[in-house]
């Protein structure tokens, strides 16, 4: 069966999730339209409205959103929290499904680790991205596997006139007005007939960040500057474009991301490892094209390259200062990874009805290897090799005037090639390599969505989805240092959404509301044991849930000064863990609002105030024993720029304007005030 369906895509090398056609033709703007997915909301306009599926530059710049993480939370449905333990990366969920489940992408390029997927989205800078686009639970099978709860993509720049430039530059400051840090982004590109090129460089720096005047000290953290706080990023992009006709685009890309940060300790536990990561780096090297082979038939194509160089250090504590520790708890472990692959995608359309075949093939490439101390003993690689394909179908059929009905099936495959393993002896100075036994899996995934027109003001729709994602190598084989056994056998995650949602506009007013229910079968969950007589834990597809809630959007032009925004989401999640009777999901509240006002007082000068506000959330403390609620919190920001001169702009931002002491995941209490002074350019 794999044979048949590689070989009916094999004349397909490799595509793309894009917006719809009329889409393209209908936005005019700077986002880089090749590197959209599909999603069917509206595309972001230049407004500092934030979206229910897509937000625009304009909204990320306006709020002051400087990484993904901080980004996301302007839309309805997402909630980002903290990962806690010695990691505490930033975590996004998308109506309460995670990282592992919700694939990221750059340009439609997914963005994969191949050893564990950890992704942390307070890595990714938003200075060059023209849009994030956010598919919730519906998310099209042409777009590739493993978008089991949805997927997220950042949409670069493209430049729109024959000579332009952009810059962003803020000053930040802590809660006593002290130097915290910078972020900084420039942009030039032109656009000429035929051809159009862009490079930008963004960079952030974050020296520390203050804990809230309420915090009360503890022996682990005395307040003030938080420790540990300390993060570097920057990131490097370039684009060449050959444009030979109205329908054709030819695209090469480059991107390289470097990074360095600490993880903050738990500030009452000082048990707890205390790890760092001085290197955090990617490298991303992709071509996409479109080209119009006739009259209603359309190709897409991309083909990348990408690789991740990962150094992770573990510390006798958080002083950072020795390594002395026996192994498990002090190292420096090295990631060497790669993945490259492609997509490809045959599009046929006639009048309002529309066919997609797509083609997605993927390799991803471990390769780890690890310090040991006190003995200094330096493992030899261990390499995983393993493959990813899908094949979807999709087709979109006008039933009438008003009404249309797409439907897509796709079959998703993955072959596993080789799994090494180092385990060491007792003295941690050698020990014996071996093979993990080769399992492959495969999935099918479907769903179907009917959409109703009912005029350029009214729409509604209602969509029924079912999709899955493989789980990762550390799922599979991870040992946590000695606490788990593998399971090779381990299966595929399923979900299954049903979603009613409807779009409304009244003169100035723009409403959207959606009701959703997802149901999740076979997850996995770290199930104990004993194993030759020792208590482990092994992943196991046991686990099971539900997930209901609805969101609501609104956004009104009251007068040429003056536009209002909010948004809500309510979310109820129940999950059932074999292994931990009293296991609850954590990290999103059950009721979260975003609320704005952009008023521009007089012609040169704009204040744009915002409230957050959140519900109380599960947490569960270090040693796993204890699920409890944090608090809810209410956050005021405030930003206030003025128009020096045309297309110079100075302004002042303040976040947590009342210094609320909140947390979002045990032991890890948030920002508290902190200052920003910004100036931009666009030329």
């Amino acid at each position: 069966m794999r044979f048949l369906l590689l070989a009916s895509a094999c004349s397909i090398l490799a595509a793309p999730c894009y917006a719809k056609a009329e889409e393209r033709d209908e936005t005019a703007g700077s986002a880089f339209d090749l590197g959209r997915i599909v999603v069917r909301a509206t595309i972001a306009r230049d407004s500092v409205a934030p979206g229910s599926e897509t937000l625009g530059q304009a909204a990320i710049e306006a709020f002051n959103r400087t990484t993904l993480d901080d980004a996301l939370t302007l839309v309805p449905g997402i909630a980002v929290s903290a990962s806690g333990d010695a990691r505490n990366e930033r975590l996004v969920t998308v109506r309460g499904f995670d990282r592992f489940q919700v694939p990221i992408s750059i340009d439609g390029i997914r963005v994969y680790l191949p050893y564990d997927n950890r992704l942390d989205y307070g890595r990714f800078l938003s200075g060059d991205l023209a849009e994030v686009q956010v598919a919730k639970g519906y998310a099209s099978v042409l777009d590739g596997p493993g978008a089991m709860g949805g997927a997220i993509n950042l949409v670069t720049r493209r430049p729109t006139r024959a000579l332009e430039a952009h810059g962003r530059a803020t000053l930040d400051l802590d809660r006593d007005g002290d130097y915290a840090g910078y972020t900084g982004f420039a942009a030039l590109g032109t656009r000429q007939e035929r051809w159009y090129a862009q490079a930008s460089f963004a960079r952030s720096f974050r020296d520390h960040w203050d804990l809230p005047d309420s915090f009360t000290p503890t022996a682990v953290e005395d307040g003030g500057a938080r420790e540990l706080s300390r993060t570097e990023d920057w990131r490097l992009n370039a684009k060449l474009g050959y444009t030979p006709n109205e329908t054709d685009e030819y695209v090469l890309s480059y991107t390289r991301q470097e990074g360095s940060k600490n993880a903050p300790p738990h500030v009452t536990d000082p048990g707890p490892r205390a790890w760092a990561w001085p290197e955090w780096d990617i490298d991303s090297f992709y071509a996409l094209s479109t080209t119009q082979l006739s009259d209603g038939l359309t190709l897409k194509m991309q083909a990348y390259l990408n690789s991740f160089n990962n150094l992770l250090r573990g510390f006798d504590d958080a002083t950072q200062t020795s390594q002395t520790l026996p192994a498990g708890r002090v190292f420096n472990s090295w990631y060497a990874d790669q993945s490259h692959g492609g997509a490809a995608r045959l599009e046929w359309r006639e009048g309002a009805n529309r066919l997609g075949l797509a083609f997605h093939y993927r390799r991803d490439e471990h390769i780890e290897y690890s310090q040991l101390f006190p003995t200094g003993y330096i493992e030899p690689e261990q390499r995983s090799l393993e493959d990813t394909f899908s094949l979807a179908l999709e087709d979109e059929l006008a039933l009438a005037d008003t009404v249309s009905l797409t439907v897509g099936v796709s079959y998703d495959w993955r072959t596993l090639i080789q799994a090494d393993e180092f385990v060491l002896n007792s003295s941690r100075d050698g020990g014996t390599s071996l093979s993990y036994p080769l399992r492959n899996a495969d999935a099918w995934n479907g769903q179907a969505r009917l959409d109703w027109q009912a005029s350029s003001a009214t729409s509604a729709h209602l969509s029924l989805s079912s999709r899955t994602r493989f789980p990762t190598l550390a799922e599979r084989f991870s040992s946590r240092f000695g606490g788990a056994t593998s399971n090779p056998a381990l299966e595929a995650e399923r979900a299954t959404t049903l979603e009613l949602g409807a779009t409304q506009e009244v003169g100035g007013l723009q409403l959207e509301a959606a009701l959703f229910h997802s149901w999740i079968d076979d997850a996995i969950v770290a199930f104990p044991f004993i194993y030759n007589g020792t208590g482990v834990s092994q992943s196991r597809n046991v686990g099971s849930g539900t997930s209901y809630g609805a969101e609501l959007s609104a956004s009104a032009v009251v007068s040429p000064t003056l536009q209002l925004g909010a948004n809500y989401t309510y979310i109820h999640r129940d999950f059932t863990d074999p292994s931990i009777p009293a296991f609850e999901p954590t990290g999103v509240p059950g009721h979260r609002a975003f609320a704005w006002a952009s008023w521009q007082p007089a012609a040169r000068l704009s204040v744009l105030p915002s409230l957050e506000l959140a519900s109380d959330r599960w947490t569960v403390n270090s040693a796993g024993t204890r699920y409890y609620q944090t608090g809810g919190y209410a956050l005021a920001d405030l930003r206030v720029d003025y128009e020096v001169a045309g297309g110079v702009t100075i302004g002042a931002a303040v976040r947590n304007l009342f210094d609320e002491l909140y947390m979002l995941t045990d032991g890890f209490p948030e920002a508290g005030r902190r200052f920003s002074l910004i100036a931009k350019f666009d030329f």
